[in-house]
């Protein structure tokens, strides 16, 4: 298995992950068109994804998922609620899938098991790849930590770990106030201390890969992010990645 990021931030975000034939997208955060240019950079055509699945109907998830759906042909897997929120802003795709938040489905080569986290969205998840060898655990947009999510991220080989934000930052910067509560709140999002705190008790001797996802560009440094999860791992600084609003990460190989 292997994963990779298309850009991840508050502007979009976008992640492939692959096994053998079965190629799928987490979110599409980005146009259609800007979809292609950055999967090509990847070395990947758009029309060889075979879907996307959607962790919630948040614009920076979700603005071009129906036009790259119709446009290179592929499914859209997604909940109940994100589907009724897309719906009724016309943005719902016209090939999906409800999952069921609790519930492990199979596609192609992996065995998917979304995850119900807190977030201010109607019915968010996230998501966990297995291939029957190595997992991958995706988590961009959570308010707080779970007994629930920490059980279903345990033991991964990789790990994409939403740390938006610095606290500090945060209150001490431009936002207005009902956003940095938002933010702040328990359905806002995962900051460096609460990531870390959260990595410490589901890292493994199998983890393989930790990128840090969904950093604010005003509120967060990717020093600030690194120093927090490698921290959490007692590893070097350097070990950890970080994916960026623009280029997104390269390649990861699960091995």
């Amino acid at each position: 298995m292997r994963f990779a990021c298309l850009g991840s931030g508050s502007r979009g975000n976008a992640w492939l992950v692959e096994a053998g034939d079965t190629r799928v997208l987490v979110d599409c955060g980005f146009s259609a068109r800007e979809m292609a240019r950055r999967l090509e950079r990847l070395g990947i055509a758009a029309d060889t994804v075979d879907a996307v699945l959607l962790t919630h109907e948040h614009a920076d998830h979700a603005r071009g998922v129906a036009g790259f759906a119709s446009r290179f042909g592929c499914e859209v897997f997604l909940t109940h609620g994100a589907q009724v929120m897309l719906a009724a802003g016309d943005g719902a795709p016209k090939r999906s899938r409800e999952i069921d938040s609790h519930t492990p489905f199979a596609l192609g080569n992996f065995e998917i098991v979304p995850v119900a986290v807190p977030h201010d969205a109607r019915e968010p998840v996230q998501f966990v790849f297995g291939d029957g060898r190595v997992r991958l655990g995706i988590l961009t947009d959570a308010g707080h930590v779970s007994a629930h999510m920490e059980a279903m991220f345990a033991n991964c080989d990789g790990l994409a770990l939403e740390c938006n934000h610095d606290v500090d930052l945060l209150r001490g910067g431009s936002y207005p106030p009902a956003l940095k509560a938002r933010i702040l709140g328990r359905y806002g999002h995962l900051d460096n201390a609460m990531a870390r705190a959260f990595l410490a008790k589901v890292a493994s001797p199998r983890l393989q890969h930790v990128v840090a996802a969904h950093l604010s560009e005003e509120n967060n440094r990717p020093e600030l992010a690194r120093q927090a999860l490698a921290a959490a791992l007692g590893c070097e600084e350097n070990w950890i990645g970080v994916a960026d609003q623009e280029e997104g990460c390269d390649w990861r190989q699960l091995v």
